[in-house]
């Protein structure tokens, strides 16, 4: 079977070492002769797994008791109403800063809560940047900002400085490279990027600005409900979390984020200097706010798009074509892809280039 170079924005490509053992599971998990799709979630077994796996969470993120990890259903996307209906007081307000679609969504939702204030936008220039030197209130409830912006393909290099609790959606880039966790009350992450498959999201909150909203929550909407349970109040999506389980186990065995930020830094690397090279293409972010995850470029003859795409196709590459709000390409370097596939996308614009470079002066 010929390799396939899985660029795909998420649900996004997984170690195969990590789809093998997450196969065998669902035949024979932990030797128990029975599937993991079919066993208790209060096991002994399973409990083993979620254990270990929100341990990960935070040996990798290098923070102590202070903070509890849980493993939820409803991707980030419930998280944009779970923030604020947990964190926003009735008298008080929000503080967000708007740079892209998933962002502007958390906006949207938190608004039904309660007061928001977007303190920085990026919406100006079409989410083209990521905005900067923005005044943090200090009188607000929290900070929410997005890491990474998978359809406009920009990433927070840096973070704000807060005397209020930040909170931040890293859906698209955790555990893609190191941050100071401590810095945040609050990451939250829908796992089908960079650590597992569809159906779980991961939640790591510090346990200190809980309970200080003056609001009574829905049980399944309340973080600290969710902690006093272990992430089962309701029985949780137990092969989304033993597949987040693996593949942390692969990162850490790997090396870890360090050894993870490098790797993604050289697809990075070897991306963005094709595309700043090749005459055929152009990037379509500011070049300091150019995400390491999410690489979206052009084409500057359009009309020649087709003849790319049998080119990539051709070369077993899936999953680059940009999405429907910005067009042209998105080339997604996830944890798992390796740097081979990379170079193979970079190879085939290369071609593409010596093929057809003399029609963009005809």
């Amino acid at each position: 079977m010929s390799k396939v170079h899985n660029f795909s924005a998420g649900p996004g490509i997984l170690p195969k070492e990590v789809l093998e053992e997450a196969s065998r599971a669902c035949i024979n998990f932990d030797g128990l002769n029975l599937s993991l799709l079919e066993i208790s979630h209060r096991s002994k077994n399973f409990e083993k797994v979620m254990d270990e796996s929100r341990a990960l969470v935070k040996e990798l993120f290098e923070v102590g008791d202070e903070y509890e990890v849980l493993y939820l259903g409803g991707g980030a996307s419930t998280q944009f109403a779970m923030v604020p209906y947990n964190l926003l007081r009735a008298d008080g307000y929000a503080a967000y800063v708007n740079t892209g679609v998933w962002a502007s969504k958390a906006v949207k939702e938190a608004k039904l809560v309660g007061n928001v204030k977007v303190i920085a936008s990026s919406e100006d220039k079409k989410f083209n940047y990521i905005p900067k030197g923005y005044a943090v209130p200090t009188d607000a409830d929290y900070l929410h900002i997005t890491s990474n912006n998978t359809i406009y393909g920009t990433q927070m290099k840096s973070f704000a400085k807060s005397d209020i609790p930040l909170v931040c959606d890293m859906s698209s880039d955790i555990f893609s490279r190191k941050v100071n966790a401590k810095d945040f009350s609050l990451i939250y992450a829908g796992a089908q990027k960079n650590m597992g498959p569809a159906g779980a999201t991961m939640v790591m909150v510090k346990k200190d600005i809980l309970g200080k909203s003056g609001r009574k929550l829905f049980s399944m909407l309340d973080y600290e409900v969710q902690i006093k349970g272990g992430s089962m109040y309701n029985t949780p999506p137990v092969f989304p979390i033993y597949v987040t389980l693996l593949t942390l186990q692969w990162l850490k065995k790997n090396g870890g984020i360090a050894w993870i930020e490098k790797v993604n830094q050289e697809k990075a690397d070897c991306m963005y200097g094709e595309i700043d090279r090749n005459s055929m293409f152009y990037g379509t972010v500011e070049k300091e706010d150019r995400s390491n995850m999410n690489v979206c470029f052009l084409m500057k003859k359009p009309e020649l798009e087709p003849q790319f795409d049998e080119m990539w196709k051709k070369a077993n590459i899936s999953g680059i074509r940009g999405h429907r709000d910005v067009g042209g390409y998105r080339a997604s370097l996830y944890n798992a892809l390796p740097l081979e596939s990379v170079q193979v996308l970079c190879d085939v614009m290369k071609e593409f280039e010596m093929k057809y470079a003399a029609q963009l002066t005809a």
